[in-house]
């Protein structure tokens, strides 16, 4: 499989991100288009907004929210295949706004793509 690399929204771009892909169902607040520099916003494959306003970021639901949000993307398999299809081509940047960089929807779509 191509390489898969997460960056935060607000952190500067690195060289070799090749196509970048924000992956949130929200715009990241205080970041214009432009400064962002996404490719694609494939807000269809962010979790859905119950989803998210359960998990509200609380690392000690992060094993229940990636089975519900694993159980969402195969509900949906059209999500995916943009996504699926960039990966194919190249290396991808996935783009989230979260600030927990460990604990966040852009980490488990990528652990789902790599299954």
């Amino acid at each position: 499989m191509t390489d898969i690399f997460l960056r935060r929204a607000y952190d500067p771009p690195r060289p070799h991100e090749g196509r970048k892909v924000l992956v949130d169902r929200i715009w990241p607040r205080g970041i214009s288009r432009e400064t962002l520099g996404a490719d694609l916003w494939l807000k269809d494959i962010a979790p859905s907004d119950d989803l998210r306003h359960w998990f509200g970021h609380d690392p000690e639901k992060w094993p229940e929210f990636r089975r519900r949000y694993a159980a969402e993307l195969d509900a949906n398999p059209e999500s995916l295949r943009e996504l699926r299809a960039l990966i194919r081509k190249g290396p991808v940047t996935l783009l989230y706004g979260a600030r927990d960089t460990e604990h966040n929807n852009a980490v488990a779509l990528r652990d789902y793509l790599a299954q």
